[in-house]
């Protein structure tokens, strides 16, 4: 692989350079991984930011169908739209769907659009493994907005909103009791709560949904960088498109009042630096599977542990003294 070509490519804002990037970016090899490594440095532009929006919702609450319509809004206003759809993948098999482009099926031929869908493999938070290094070449290749589809609703889902500026749940009308469990932890991250699917027979109920969610958010404490009235809900169709282009101007002006507190900064530089500890955590346990001696220990010990012999603590403390022993 040319690796000097595919980051011009890239910076040149070419979509199969791009795809091939990613592919690159998503590979599992240890060759891949350092071209990637290399790769992502030198493409890496801070003049080069996206709006990266986080969008989530219980399955068949309509997000592709959301995406298409509001891509097609961004397109229509000279913006260049990225979105990444991640698709669950199966537990037994690996394998997904992948579905997507199929599903936007006029986004994808739109000439302003790149989707790329993703398996989630076994990655919590509704996003792949290598989400956040996607987003990073979406960026360096000239795209204004990232939309990141997550697989779904659950505690873990919180995890994109490290990797995001404006973070959306999509519900549909009396979609209160499906989010029951985790209400709590999404609605504190949440800057936008769209209730979708507010036309025909379904409106006056995805206004009443609505009005309970913003009489929800209003109970929680507001948040740094939040200007008044955030986080809100609204109601959206999109089938018919009502609503669409307030949302588009709702997440706009919370872009532009946290660029212009210098809220943004500080939470990319937040965001910065939880991934590279994050890359360092990934790396050590990488390294730890490699090493032999190390690998054939946990084999061991793992076994020792699913029998009922050790205690998972008392175990780990055992690998975790072989690497660095006490009072070393």
């Amino acid at each position: 692989m040319d690796l000097d070509a595919l980051i011009a490519g890239v910076k040149d804002g070419d979509r199969r350079a791009l795809s091939r990037a990613i592919t690159l970016v998503e590979s599992g090899r240890a060759d891949h991984r350092a071209q990637a490594t290399a790769l992502l440095d030198a493409v890496k532009d801070p003049d080069r930011q996206a709006l990266r929006i986080g969008l989530s919702g219980t399955p068949g609450v309509g997000k592709s169908t959301f995406i298409e319509r509001f891509g097609l809004m961004l397109t229509g206003q000279g913006k260049r739209v990225a979105v990444l759809a991640v698709d669950p993948s199966s537990t037994r098999s690996g394998g997904s769907i992948l579905g997507d482009k199929t599903r936007m099926e006029q986004l994808s031929r739109d000439a302003n659009a790149f989707i790329r869908p993703s398996p989630s493999q076994t990655e919590l938070g509704g996003v792949a493994r290598r989400t956040r290094e996607v987003i990073a070449l979406c960026e360096a290749a000239g795209f204004d907005v990232v939309i990141v589809e997550t697989v779904g609703v659950g505690q873990s889902e919180t995890i994109v909103a490290q990797m995001t500026d404006i973070f959306t749940l999509l519900l549909a009308p009396a979609g209160g009791d499906e989010l029951q469990g985790v209400k709590r932890g999404i609605m504190e991250i949440a800057d936008l709560v769209l209730v979708n699917k507010a036309d025909g027979e379904l409106k006056a109920q995805a206004n009443r949904t609505c009005a309970d969610y913003a009489g929800a958010l209003r109970l929680l404490r507001k948040r740094d960088g939040d200007p008044e009235g955030f986080p809100k809900a609204l109601t959206v169709s999109a089938m018919d498109g009502t609503g669409i282009e307030t949302a588009g101007s709702e997440i706009q002006e919370l872009a532009r009042y946290r660029k212009e507190t210098g809220h943004w900064d500080r939470t990319r530089a937040a965001q910065n630096r939880h991934w590279f500890n994050d890359a360092v955590r990934q790396g050590i346990l990488r390294h730890l599977t490699r090493d032999a001696a190390t690998r054939d220990q946990m084999d061991d010990l793992g076994a020792q542990v699913a029998e009922g012999g050790v205690a998972p603590s008392a175990a780990a403390k055992q690998v975790l003294d072989r690497l660095f022993p006490p009072g070393e």
